[in-house]
């Protein structure tokens, strides 16, 4: 159960990562790095919008993955 949810809480550590870099900043910072993403996804009006959902799914998921970790292991 413990490996479970440790392989678990890395996929959403790795997402979590993913969604925040792929997101444009309000200013140029690293969205002029993750310029990749616009030219995969392309550059609909709705995108943001559609990764900080994603991102805010996968922060819960990292939490609540936290907290059972800390809980299976005490």
């Amino acid at each position: 159960m413990i490996t479970f949810v440790t392989v678990l809480h890395m996929l959403f550590a790795i997402g979590l990562i993913a969604g925040v870099m792929l997101q444009s900043g309000r200013s140029a910072g690293l969205g002029a790095i993750g310029g990749g993403a616009e030219h995969v996804f392309g550059k609909r009006k709705g995108m943001d919008e559609i990764l900080s959902r994603w991102t805010t799914v996968l922060a819960v998921g990292f939490l609540l993955s936290a907290l059972v970790l800390a809980v299976l292991r005490s």
